[in-house]
């Protein structure tokens, strides 16, 4: 008899119980669309955040002393490059996005009408293929991890040639498809300026040629001074601060947590390890930034999901007052027959639920759909499902429909029979 009632009243008010199931479907949908967003985001801002630079150095122990005392580097302190493979093999290796060393000299330019000019000589990786440790090859360098860089004619692509920043260009009239004579050490050799990069920053001042050849020029074969590594980390917390300062204070399980966490400090510390006399420190504005964005979206979805089925629990709460004063008369009759309270909001109740849960699950799928639209226009890929979201919209979906139907329940409550049936 009681399903029967429902079903009676589903049918009757079929038009409001399709309302409050398309209102119910529209927060959902905005919900899950927004949910699947937030889980997935974390990954795919740090890989948007990757294309603008490095977000970890790694120096040698004296000269990163001196860095942070200082400022400045220390010459005669370098890193083995034939170790720089090893940092794709740590615990977080598939996080390791890029990585680039580079090896800074003093040179002289030679030039018959200028005599010599020093110049700031930057040995690096423009575009290196690899081979690890474990067998595997890895391409790398400079050009994927300086994407931004505005480059005027072409990227170097043999060790002859140079590319060389605006600032330096332009001192000392420099252009592509011109040459330049370096002098260091009393050894000489001429490249061929394939390109001027404008960077906006001091690498504007510098002249870039593959590594192995200012290794040649300057003597140093093997040796870097310092490698730039993008990696994809987790927004710093109390448990990686604390772990920055001395991992060793840490107790046995914390100090597992933050070690298999992508904590910058972390990836920091396991550099070190694979890295003869290295020091890895995180470039703060840069790791603090993607932190402080990661979290301030993750909000504003939160925040949209919130408003949002807030939204459609008063638009269900208006419906279904309506509906029940609608039934009064019916209401009033059921409780003149001895129907309780708690049988009579059971009833509204049920057909409440059977038109939320039809449009939540309508929702909950269309808000998939969104949240690929919302992947594919946002960041030119689709976002992954993430099970979590079923039963975090499911309760979202049961807490619109509780709350939505207190005022109808209050009104149901104080319903009196007789005034109802006496047209009062």
């Amino acid at each position: 008899m009681f399903w029967r009632m429902v079903k009676g009243a589903l049918f009757r008010q079929r038009s409001k119980m399709f309302m409050i199931g398309f209102t119910v479907a529209l927060g959902s949908s905005l919900a899950s669309a927004m949910l699947a967003v937030m889980f997935d985001i974390g990954g795919k801002i740090n890989r948007e955040l990757k294309t603008y630079g490095a977000n970890i150095t790694v120096l040698p122990r004296g000269a990163s002393l001196l860095n942070d005392l200082y400022g400045i580097g220390e010459e005669g302190r370098y890193l083995q490059e034939d170790e720089l493979g090893s940092i794709k093999t740590i615990f977080w290796a598939f996080n390791i996005v890029d990585f680039s060393p580079w090896l800074a000299v003093n040179a002289s330019m030679v030039s018959p009408a200028d005599g010599r000019q020093d110049i700031n000589l930057y040995g690096v990786w423009f575009d290196q293929t690899m081979e690890l440790p474990t067998g595997e090859t890895v391409s790398t360098g400079i050009r994927n991890m300086k994407s931004w860089w505005q480059v005027r004619g072409d990227w170097p692509g043999t060790e002859d040639a140079v590319l060389a920043g605006i600032g330096a260009a332009e001192r000392n009239g420099l252009a592509p498809g011109g040459t330049i004579t370096l002098e260091l050490g009393g050894r000489k050799k001429t490249f061929t300026v394939s390109g001027i990069v404008s960077s906006g920053s001091e690498e504007d001042n510098r002249i870039f040629v593959s590594l192995d050849a200012v290794q040649e020029l300057a003597g140093l074969e093997g040796l870097v001074s310092g490698v730039e590594v993008s990696a994809l980390t987790t927004p710093d917390n109390d448990l990686s601060r604390r772990a920055a300062q001395d991992p060793k204070s840490l107790s046995i399980k914390d100090w597992e947590t933050w070690y298999c966490t992508a904590y910058v400090s972390a990836i920091c510390y396991q550099i070190d390890e694979v890295i003869t006399g290295a020091v890895s420190k995180p470039v703060r504005q840069v790791a603090e930034s993607e932190g402080a964005i990661l979290e301030k979206t993750e909000l504003l979805m939160l925040l949209i999901t919130v408003v949002s089925m807030a939204a459609s629990a008063l638009a269900v709460s208006n419906l279904v007052t309506a509906g029940v004063m609608e039934r009064s008369a019916e209401i009033g009759l059921l409780k003149a027959l001895g129907g309780n309270d708690r049988r009579i909001i059971a009833l509204v109740l049920a057909g409440l639920a059977a038109a939320g849960i039809a449009g939540g699950g309508a929702g909950f799928f269309a808000g998939l759909g969104f949240a690929r639209i919302i992947g594919h226009t946002v960041f030119g890929s689709g976002i992954a499902f993430t099970a979590v979201t079923i039963p975090i919209v499911a309760a979202l979906v049961l807490l619109v429909i509780l709350a939505g139907s207190i005022p109808a329940i209050r009104f149901l409550l104080s319903l009196r029979p007789a005034e109802v049936l006496h047209g009062r």
